[in-house]
């Protein structure tokens, strides 16, 4: 029976070693044994025969859950609570089945199978499930790290996820032979490769990781304007008018630099409100921006807002639609939300795109057929004040419409099969996309892939961006919604990642800040203070080269999809004499 005192040891070990990586920096290299002491226990318990050890492990992910991501719960605290138990369910119900696996499948393979698994259930969360939270994925533990971690280029942060589980698999496994006697009896050749392939697992990564970090990157140099206007999102809506925080960013755009040559400028994620898309012209914040581009036409901007999308059709696009009413024909007018990003340039609107990974709980309701009645019969109604002047349903959309990776040019009015649903005028904004301004350097269209705050946790999904033209990645985000805590800065570091799987410069515009220029080595050139309004001003490089994650996607996560449904069906098959 595994001593209690010897379970919660192993059981903090394992908190500590595996939270270091989010909250110290350049501590990412503790990832790689942080889960040893975890294995251990769990051999404790399987030797010992120790019963309801499903409540350890939980307990284990259920605080390194809270320990890393405790900020969670400064803008809600429900969905923080909801985050932490069940993000730690999930990673415990994978942890268990390795454990239903090791009664079924004897050596090496239960241990293969639980990489497989865990790498397996990582990727449904970056793609497929509607309740993800990816932020402790465990190639992320060296976002702040990102001089052993070049090599994501390649495999991508999921590929990281596999390094942590070789190593911790591999140093277990020496641990295991020495206490068990069994290296003693290996031979030469056998002692020799046991040490030899741990030593690979561990430092091949490192050597792999310095080998390219001189990789060289030129491209096109292009000036980037970073305003940070420094709102406290809980109070801006209430004390500031729209003109008031417009007035504010102009300000300190004009009073930081002179913008006399090809610039792109760039606001934060939901700068401007009440939006439609079909008059974005129309709208004050919009206006404003023209006026200031008069003055300075060689620039474009990009900036993020809330907008509303009209929808006519006979039957409801959307669960969180509203239905406006009748309209002439026998149709009717519905209400979309997004949260959007938008360029302009002195001649127009150039690119409008809806954000499209969406946070579960406060931009999501997932699995809508099921969670939508019971939102409505709860909450009801709430008013859209001074928005459209009627009521709908207060959540947002599920999906968002149009080409989410087409990057089609300016006035190009051709319409993408399956990119625009039936009743939608799409001739006043002609596609729904990547948002990218057109930068006047050699006559030239220079898409520039926007990832709207969340959306730059999803690697994957970021290359997207690139595979369709994108020559300079932009983040627009809003992170003061949890204070002064880690949250903010493993968002920035995310960034990180996403510049060297991407091969792009990143240019991350922050509302309160961490705003920043980051290289394709995810080192960060320049930044700005927490909670001050800033201007950052520098140079960016429009690149054209595509990674290898860039034009092949996440190999790893779908060989480890594979290789779990394998071993799966191994241990499910009855084993006969």
């Amino acid at each position: 029976m595994m001593k209690r005192s010897v379970a919660i040891g192993l059981m903090l070990a394992t908190v500590v070693l595996m939270s270091l990586p989010w909250l110290v920096p350049h501590m990412g290299w503790t990832a790689l044994f942080g889960l040893v002491p975890l294995l251990i226990m769990e051999r404790l318990a399987t030797s010992g025969g120790t019963k309801h050890f499903f409540w350890w492990h939980y307990g284990t992910f259920v605080l390194w859950n809270a320990v890393t991501t405790w900020w969670v719960c400064e803008a809600t605290v429900g969905g923080g609570i909801f985050a932490v138990l069940a993000n730690a369910l999930q990673m415990s119900v994978v942890f268990g089945s390795f454990r239903l696996v090791k009664k079924r499948l004897s050596g090496a393979l239960p241990y293969i199978y639980l990489a497989a698994a865990w790498i397996a259930w990582e990727r449904f969360y970056l793609t497929s499930a509607q309740i993800s939270w990816p932020w402790l994925v465990l190639g992320n533990a060296f976002a702040d790290t990102t001089g052993l971690v070049q090599w994501y280029s390649v495999l991508g942060h999921t590929g990281g996820s596999l390094w942590v589980w070789l190593c911790n698999l591999a140093i277990f496994g020496l641990m295991v032979a020495f206490s068990d006697g069994r290296f003693s009896s290996w031979n030469l050749k056998a002692r020799t490769a046991a040490i030899f392939g741990a030593v690979l697992a561990l430092f091949g990564p490192m050597a792999w990781s310095w080998s390219i970090s001189s990789r060289e990157f030129t491209g096109e140099p292009l000036r980037v304007v970073i305003g940070q206007p420094n709102f406290d999102p809980y109070q801006k809506f209430e004390f500031l008018t729209q003109a008031q925080q417009d007035a504010r960013y102009l300000k300190l755009l004009e009073e930081a630099t002179p913008i006399d040559e090809p610039v792109l400028i760039l606001a934060p994620e939901t700068f401007t409100s009440r939006v439609f898309t079909d008059d974005i012209e129309s709208h004050e914040t919009y206006r404003r921006f023209q006026g200031f581009l008069s003055g300075h036409p060689l620039a474009s901007v990009i900036y993020g807002a809330s907008s509303y999308e009209k929808v006519y059709s006979f039957s409801s696009p959307d669960p969180c639609a509203y239905d406006m009413g009748l309209q002439s024909g026998g149709s009717h007018l519905w209400i979309l939300m997004h949260n959007s990003a938008i360029s302009v340039d002195t001649s127009g609107v150039t690119g409008l795109y809806h954000k499209s990974k969406l946070v579960v709980g406060t931009e999501l309701t997932p699995y809508p057929k099921f969670f939508i009645p019971f939102q409505k019969l709860l909450l009801g109604e709430t008013v859209m004040a001074q928005d459209v002047g009627q009521k709908r349903i207060s959540c947002l959309p599920i999906v968002t419409y149009g080409d989410s990776l087409g990057l089609r040019p300016r006035n190009d009015k051709k319409e993408v099969a399956g990119s625009v649903m039936p009743g939608i005028d799409n001739s006043v904004m002609p596609g729904i996309d990547r948002a990218y301004p057109v930068i006047p350097s050699e006559a030239s269209v220079s898409p520039i892939g926007t990832a709207v705050c969340y959306e730059s946790v999803y690697g994957e999904f970021c290359t997207g961006y690139v595979r369709e033209g994108a020559r300079l990645l932009a983040v627009i985000t809003n992170d003061a919604w949890w204070g002064n805590t880690p949250g903010y800065r493993q968002h920035l570091n995310y960034s990180r990642l996403r510049a060297i799987e991407c091969g792009r410069y990143v240019a991350r515009c922050a509302n309160t800040g961490i705003s920043a220029i980051i290289d394709p080595h995810g080192r960060i050139l320049s930044h700005t203070s927490w909670w001050q309004p800033a201007v950052l001003d520098g140079t960016v490089q429009l690149l054209d080269c595509q990674t290898f994650f860039v034009r092949y996607g996440d190999i790893t996560g779908r060989i480890s999809v594979l290789l779990f449904l394998l071993l799966a069906l191994a241990a499910l098959v009855p084993r006969h004499r």
